[in-house]
């Protein structure tokens, strides 16, 4: 008698890793959602510290800054395995050296290429003799990274095109450089400042209270998110799902298909932020931020006679 295979319909939306634009493999490394690391430390910074007393004030401030890279450097990885070390170290050499001439005639100096070696390792396998599967010693792997400084975004896919005709396909990693992080540092603590101003003149017109200068500094928190810490993944999809008795599990093997994940961007927004700078984000940007906390004291007015 055929037993009937129960089949229901599920859906999938997948959270997965995350990383730059032009992050490269190192995407597959993470799980979760990184992004949701910086949402959660600017929400911790609003909720650190206690309450004010009866007679004084909190004037807080959090501003949000977006910069676009100055420079980057992509990161390639190189690796080959062969039956003896002098082999691989030929094969990796003439790789970059073929990877390095492309670059330079993509006008990448040779000051902004380096190479750095990474590894080296045994390779084992097995030799099945009678009923025994021992491991032996087959060959060597040899690993190199190629660390490329560039200014040009747009030059990145045709260093991948380079690199790929040098039989090197592994992109490991973006890096973004801001070159004058002083500058943004000092700009966001002007417009702390200036919200922070703003905010007393609104206390002091609408709550009718006068605040005593000096004040304190209760917090005063910076920090920076690098696109690589700011790209989540998922995976949509629609699939059946199986059910049939348990006599009938063992005859069949149930082969899943690939599903793709997408990787975006996923930024910080205007969210929790008294004032952004440069609200718009089309690329990929270094995001800075800062937190500060004022206290001030309430000026007591005396009771009339």
């Amino acid at each position: 008698m055929m037993r009937a295979l129960l089949l229901s319909l599920s859906v999938f939306a997948c959270a997965g890793a995350s990383f730059a634009q032009v992050g490269g493999n190192a995407v597959y490394s993470q799980s979760g959602r990184p992004s949701d690391a910086a949402r959660q430390n600017e929400r911790q910074k609003r909720a650190e510290g206690g309450a004010p007393s009866g007679t004084s004030m909190y004037v807080e401030a959090s501003v949000l800054m977006n910069v676009k890279a100055d420079e980057h450097v992509a990161v390639f990885a190189v690796a080959r395995e062969c039956t003896e070390v002098p082999q691989c170290d030929q094969k990796v050499g003439a790789a970059i050296g073929e990877f390095s001439a492309a670059l330079r005639q993509l006008g990448v100096g040779a000051g902004d290429i380096y190479v750095d070696f990474t590894a080296q390792n045994r390779v084992y396998g097995f030799e099945l003799v009678e009923t025994a599967a021992r491991e032996k010693l087959t060959g060597f792997e040899l690993k190199k990274n190629v660390a490329v400084r560039y200014k040009d975004k747009l030059l990145l896919d045709r260093m991948v095109s380079a690199a790929a005709r040098a039989g090197i396909f592994d992109l490991v990693k973006v890096d973004y450089v801001v070159t004058d992080p002083n500058a943004v540092q000092q700009r966001l603590y002007e417009e702390a400042a200036r919200i922070i101003k703003q905010k007393l003149a609104r206390h002091e017109a609408l709550l009718n209270v006068r605040l005593r200068q000096p004040a304190q500094v209760l917090a005063e928190k910076p920090s920076v998110y690098f696109p690589t810490e700011m790209y989540d993944s998922y995976a949509a999809f629609e699939t059946e799902s199986i059910s049939q008795p348990y006599s009938d599990r063992q005859k069949y093997t149930v082969q899943n298909a690939r599903k793709s994940r997408t990787f975006f961007f996923n930024a910080l927004d205007a969210d929790g932020f008294d004032h952004v700078v440069n609200p718009v984000v089309l690329e990929p940007v270094v995001q800075f931020t800062l937190f500060v906390r004022m206290k001030y004291e309430i000026e007591q007015q005396l009771a009339r006679p």
